[in-house]
């Protein structure tokens, strides 16, 4: 394993981890904006795309970004106020419930607020508040975006999925993760390996076992952290994605053939490569030795 894969700024302090825990909360409130709207912008624009190559008028007039329109209930349209929109605490103080029509609201918002809160505060906590616990947090954040997205709709954006592997690229001129030439190899690795694998798959069946995403994702993956480190997140990630499918099809009633997203099992694996990335090399290692 090279030294520099092992190499870690001084950790955080306390204070850090907490202010990045609370901005983490806030990005998070941020990100459920980010999930929902992302894929319904993406349709929109292709409706309306469709709609001009055919000669009609655009379906989607209304403006319709991350910003615009404010948040609101999707049962009866009350918008959400700035008090009724503070991550996680306003959801308890709501019981989980629109303070107008009394409907349920999802536990998932507050969840994605915490996993974002919790993980920023302990990416700070062991990568420090310098230059490289920055850039793990855009890395967290962008993951968690994907995770979810990938979950709802079995897309991962090239909003999001390009933006990522330049800015792993750029993250590593200087080598912060890994030398700039890794984080090239394995950019360009890191999608030819699924890209075979796709292909492979499906000249054997006349399948698709995979999305052009998961190619994209992945190269990003080996662009923060290095060709060395793909072996090990395509392996993390094809044993927790057997494990979940196999628990959604035992328990959940989830049909065989009904396709199971693999991006949040990249973005799962390209975490724990990022946090454990020495170990699991080194076990990855002696496994294939």
């Amino acid at each position: 394993m090279p030294e520099y894969l092992m190499l870690f700024s001084p950790p955080g302090t306390v204070g850090a981890a907490i202010i990045a825990g609370i901005f983490g909360l806030m990005i998070g409130s941020f990100l459920n904006v980010v999930i929902y709207r992302l894929p319904k912008m993406m349709q929109r624009e292709s409706d309306n795309y469709v709609a001009a190559e055919s000669g009609k008028q655009p379906p989607h007039a209304d403006r319709f970004n991350l910003m615009v329109p404010r948040s609101a209930c999707p049962h009866c349209g009350h918008q959400v106020t700035a008090l009724e929109n503070v991550p996680v605490f306003s959801w308890l103080a709501l019981r989980g419930k629109c303070s107008s029509c009394k409907n349920p609201i999802s536990a998932r918002y507050p969840l994605i607020e915490a996993l974002t809160g919790l993980l920023s505060a302990g990416l700070v906590w062991q990568f420090g508040s310098g230059y490289m616990g920055l850039a793990t947090l855009v890395f967290a954040w962008m993951l968690i975006a994907m995770t979810f997205i990938d979950a709802d709709t079995q897309l991962l954006p090239d909003d999001l999925t390009y933006p990522l592997l330049w800015a792993g690229l750029l993250v590593n001129l200087n080598g912060t993760f890994v030398p700039l030439r890794d984080a090239v190899i394995g950019a360009a690795a890191g999608y030819l390996a699924l890209w075979s694998i796709f292909w492979l798959f499906k000249l054997a069946t006349g399948k698709e076992g995979m999305g052009y995403g998961d190619f994209k994702l992945l190269a990003a993956l080996g662009a923060w952290l290095g060709w060395a480190m793909l072996p090990s997140i395509i392996l993390l990630s094809s044993v927790v994605g057997a494990v979940v499918g196999i628990c959604l099809i035992l328990f959940a009633r989830h049909g065989r053939n009904n396709p199971i997203p693999f991006g949040p099992y990249l973005a799962a694996a390209g975490m724990i490569a990022l946090i454990f990335g020495a170990p699991i090399s080194r076990f990855t290692s002696s496994l294939a030795g």
